[in-house]
């Protein structure tokens, strides 16, 4: 398979990324190589020799609304946290067309493997918005059941993912199920050993899994050039398979991009590395201050660029929503804004000794000797009280 076709193609913008701190003839020469797109940042419709789509204009809609939602809940979850309402949250702000286009690429049994920003892909599985939350308030640690939509639980720790879904895929191959799994990234994650030895595995087994790494150019603090001297979709070459750059503020070429991977995994053919080029409009988290190590005139650059607004010119240039569209969507954003305010203040606290439970199938001693301990610690603070009551 061809990822980087050397055939005249039809000029295209630059990707806007960072320049290399240092340079040599072969990295300046990669740095910045052809991104697939299908929609410019104007908003202007243009083709790919090796990644077509042909989308109904409800599809578009739908694509469109994904994102809008998608934008809504994450600024309505980032500002409850900074009401103190929730201890943390990842924005995925500037990332929508990543996630709702690759979300939407997936086959009801394909298998997702996030990490903790992938709401847009959680929305695209059919997962309460609000069960994204109960793990950022403190209540639980996930909120659903990863079986009931094929969507794993959110990954805290950085890689770890990649190396689960390779290990799943592997299992989807001895089954002899013809699904994909797809494991989800950022830039610096990329540099972890556990997403090295993911590829290694998924190479050396076949195994149908699609790595889908958004490198919003940022790792906390660490530019993407900094984590690596050639092109992050580059580096699956040293490993035997495939690997493709993608306009992450597309959504109409991640889509494509996607499937054409996902169809790959399911055809046997082996593993790929999509990375979607995109930017982290907002903080890595809410603990984070961007200002700290990025200018504003970066931010201001990749705004030309967004991938919501992108999408609403074409629709409109074309003819293909209207304007009660448009006004009725907004009506559906407010109120979804409003739903996830009432579920997060409403959100029960959870069993205190509901930790102990499902950490064996068949029970342990040890876990049954540490619940009956804890149980005593807490009933001491009820026991204090009562004393309290008698002085």
């Amino acid at each position: 398979m061809t990822v980087e076709s050397t055939a005249a193609r039809k000029p295209r913008r630059s990707s806007g990324g960072k320049r290399a701190t240092k340079k040599t003839a072969q990295t300046a020469a990669a740095a910045q190589p052809e991104l697939v797109q299908l929609l410019t940042p104007e908003g202007e419709r243009v083709e790919h020799p090796e990644y077509a789509i042909d989308l109904t204009p409800e599809e578009l809609r739908g694509l469109y609304r994904d994102m809008v939602l998608t934008r809504r809940f994450d600024a309505e979850a980032t500002a409850l946290q900074r009401q103190g309402e929730l201890g943390l949250w990842a924005s995925l702000l500037g990332q929508e067309a990543a996630q709702i286009g690759s979300g939407r690429a997936l086959r009801d049994d394909d298998y997702v493997f996030p990490t903790y920003r992938e709401h847009g892909v959680a929305w695209c599985r059919g997962v309460d918005p609000t069960n994204l939350l109960g793990m950022f308030r403190g209540v639980n640690n996930g909120g659903w059941d990863p079986n009931s939509n094929n969507f794993h639980l959110y990954t805290i720790v950085i890689g770890s993912q990649a190396l689960h879904a390779t290990g799943y895929a592997m299992g989807v191959t001895k089954d002899g199920a013809d699904s994909a799994v797809i494991a989800y990234f950022g830039d610096g994650a990329s540099s972890q050993g556990d997403v090295a030895e993911a590829f290694t595995f998924s190479a050396v087994y076949n195994a149908p899994v699609v790595f889908f790494c958004q490198n919003n150019q940022w790792a906390i603090s660490e530019p993407a050039e900094r984590q690596s001297r050639v092109p992050i979709y580059q580096r699956s070459q040293g490993f035997g398979f495939p690997g493709v750059r993608v306009d992450g503020n597309d959504v109409l070429a991640v889509l494509a991009v996607t499937r054409a991977a996902l169809e790959r995994a399911r055809s046997g053919e082996g593993p790929t590395l999509v990375e979607a080029f995109t930017y982290r409009m907002g903080a890595h988290t809410t603990s984070d201050d961007p200002t700290r190590y990025r200018h504003d005139d970066e931010r201001v650059a990749w705004e030309a660029k967004d991938p919501i607004l992108r999408l609403k010119t074409y629709l409109e240039r074309e003819g293909l929503a209207d304007e009660a569209f448009f006004t009725g969507l907004e009506t559906e954003s407010e109120e979804l804004g409003q739903h996830v305010r009432e579920q997060i203040r409403t959100m029960p606290d959870p069993d205190t000794m509901a930790i102990f439970e499902n950490v064996y199938a068949d029970g342990h001693a040890l876990v049954d000797e540490e619940r009956a301990q804890f149980a005593e610690y807490l009933a001491s603070f009820a026991d204090s009280h009562e004393e309290g009551k008698g002085n």
